[in-house]
């Protein structure tokens, strides 16, 4: 239920980011945070596990931040460019799990480190985005530090997808066969 609240968040935010309501939200996007982490916590903690919540949670996370990245480039906050690598990561992510089950059979996704600290400087790019437009504030060199940073982890933890799916697979098959 939480992730589907979390999701239900995504219009309201492009709304308020559509009026320039910056606050608002700034607002949005952090109760959805924090209801991720207690959707985490209750989950982890009761026991409350499904396949269905492992397939909607990360999806309500990806609709929520390629939502929040398309709509901040059409307010020309983020480049255009810095979209494109993000979404394509998802969709690279999406398509390789795709692929991979149906070359293997079942995988268990569970993001790597790389992943998480990719996923982490999304959103600190997000949260300073509007909190600079919320607040009135324009610091332009850490603004340019975060692009690069979402860039490069962007890039890496794509990369680093690949790497666990193609190569370690092809590496661990070659094994099997040796032994």
């Amino acid at each position: 239920m939480i992730t589907l609240l979390r999701m239900a968040f995504v219009p309201l935010l492009i709304l308020v980011l559509k009026d320039h309501h910056y606050l608002e939200a700034l607002w949005v996007f952090l109760i959805a945070g924090i209801s991720d982490g207690l959707d985490g916590y209750i989950a982890k903690r009761f026991g409350f596990v499904s396949q269905l919540g492992a397939i909607l949670d990360p999806l309500a996370d990806k609709i929520l931040l390629v939502s929040a990245y398309v709509m901040l480039a059409l307010l020309a906050l983020v480049p255009f460019w810095l979209v494109l690598v993000v979404t394509f990561r998802d969709a690279l992510i999406v398509g390789g799990y795709l692929v991979y089950t149906s070359l293997y059979g079942p995988v268990s996704m569970r993001p790597s480190r790389v992943s998480k600290f990719n996923t982490f400087t999304q959103i600190l790019l997000v949260v300073f985005l509007l909190t600079e437009r919320a607040f009135g504030f324009h610091v332009a060199h850490i603004q340019a530090a975060l692009v690069f940073m979402v860039l490069v982890t962007t890039i890496a933890s794509g990369g680093h997808y690949l790497w666990t799916w193609g190569i370690v697979r092809e590496v661990e098959a070659g094994r099997a066969g040796r032994d």
